[in-house]
C-alpha cells in the first residue's frame, strides 16, 4: 500500500547515498524530502530526476572479472571506490546524509562523507549510517531513518506491514515439504554466493540455504565448493546487475568446469534474478525478493506473479 507523502518541514532536506535508503525513504512517504541521491539510486523512477551527487571511481561497464579486478586495485591502495561530488553535495545544502558501514563496494562509506562533509562548513549535518547484515537489521534501519526524519511512527508502521508479509508467507511455506537446498550466486567472475540476510530469506520462503551464513559477507567460492554442496535449486543474481546484463555474461558462468555436472543444471532449476533491483539491496523490496525465492522453491504453491520481470529460467 502506498504511504501518503509528507510535506518537506522547513529546512530539512535529506540526501542519500545509498540506494536501498532511498528507497527506504520513499516507502517512508518522505520522498519530498529528498534533495540529492547516488548513482545507484533508481527506483523509484521518479528519484532519478535528483541531482547525482556520488558517482563510481572505476568504469563499471565491463565484465563481472574486470570490475573486481578494478575494484581489487583500489582496495590494495586504500583508495575509494566511490567519490562524492562535493560542490553538488554542497549546492543540495543537506541536513542529513544518508550512508551505510556494511560494505565498501556497495556504496558510499562514512568516510568518504565525512571527508566531503568537512567542506560543509556552514551547516550541521546529521550523518545516518546504516549497517543491515541481517533481516532484522533493515527493520531497524527503517526504525532509524524514520526517526532521523522525525517521523518514527511511520516507521514502526512500515517495518510492521513488511514484518507481516514476510511471516505471511514464512508460514505457508513452514508447511511445505521437501525444502529444497537453494544457493544464491551473488557475483560470477571470481565466484561469490550470498550471505548476510539471503540465507534466512531462502529458509523462510521454504528452502534449505548450502551456502553462505545468515549475518556474514557473502563468501568467496570455488566451484569444487559449489558441486560438494549441489544444490536443488541455483539462483545466479549478481549484486547489480539486471537480468539481461546477466545473461550478457551468461557464457563465463556456463562455461565453468563442473557446471553442467550439477544437480540444479541437469535438472533445470536455475534462474536468473534481477540482482539490481531485488535481494542486495537491504530496503522494502526484500520483501519482493522473499517472494521471488518462493516462487522459484515452491512454483505450485507460490505465485506472485514475479516470473518474467523479476526472474527468469536459465
Amino acid at each position: 500500500m502506498a504511504v501518503p507523502a509528507i510535506p518537506r518541514p522547513d529546512g530539512l532536506r535529506v540526501v542519500s547515498l545509498i540506494a536501498s535508503a532511498t528507497e527506504i525513504v520513499c516507502a517512508l512517504g518522505a520522498e519530498p524530502l529528498l534533495v540529492g541521491r547516488s548513482h545507484e539510486c533508481d527506483f523509484p523512477p521518479s528519484v532519478k530526476d535528483l541531482p547525482q551527487v556520488s558517482r563510481p571511481s572505476f568504469p563499471t561497464a565491463g565484465s563481472s572479472k574486470a570490475i573486481d579486478l578494478a575494484v581489487r586495485a583500489r582496495l590494495a591502495k586504500a583508495l575509494s571506490i566511490y567519490e562524492v561530488d562535493a560542490d553538488r553535495l554542497r549546492a543540495a545544502r543537506p541536513d542529513i546524509i544518508i550512508t551505510q558501514t556494511q560494505c565498501a563496494v556497495c556504496a558510499v562509506t562514512p568516510e568518504d562523507v565525512e571527508r566531503a562533509v568537512c567542506q560543509l562548513t556552514d551547516r550541521d549535518v546529521t550523518v545516518v549510517a546504516c549497517e543491515p547484515n541481517r533481516l532484522g537489521d533493515v527493520w531497524e534501519d527503517i526504525r532509524r531513518i524514520a526517526l532521523a526524519l522525525g517521523i518514527g511512527a511511520d516507521g514502526d508502521r512500515l517495518v510492521d506491514r513488511l514484518r507481516r508479509r514476510v511471516l505471511d508467507i514464512g508460514a505457508k511455506a513452514a508447511g511445505l515439504f521437501p525444502k529444497p537446498k537453494a544457493a544464491v550466486i551473488e557475483w560470477m567472475d571470481p565466484l561469490m554466493t550470498a550471505g548476510n540476510w539471503m540465507p534466512e530469506l531462502i529458509e523462510v520462503a521454504g528452502g534449505t540455504s548450502v551456502l553462505g551464513v545468515a549475518g556474514e559477507h557473502s563468501p568467496m567460492m570455488t566451484w569444487d565448493q559449489v558441486a560438494l554442496k549441489d544444490p536443488d535449486v541455483i539462483v545466479v543474481s549478481p549484486c547489480g546487475f539486471d537480468i539481461a546484463r546477466t545473461r550478457r555474461e551468461w557464457p563465463a558462468l556456463a562455461g565453468q568446469r563442473g557446471w553442467q555436472r550439477l544437480r540444479a543444471v541437469k535438472a533445470g532449476k536455475v534462474r536468473i534474478a534481477d540482482g539490481n533491483a531485488y535481494f542486495h539491496r537491504p530496503g522494502p523490496r526484500l520483501v519482493e525478493s522473499l517472494e521471488i525465492l518462493a516462487e522459484m522453491l515452491h512454483p505450485k504453491a507460490f505465485r506472485f506473479g514475479h516470473e518474467g520481470t523479476g526472474w527468469e529460467r536459465a
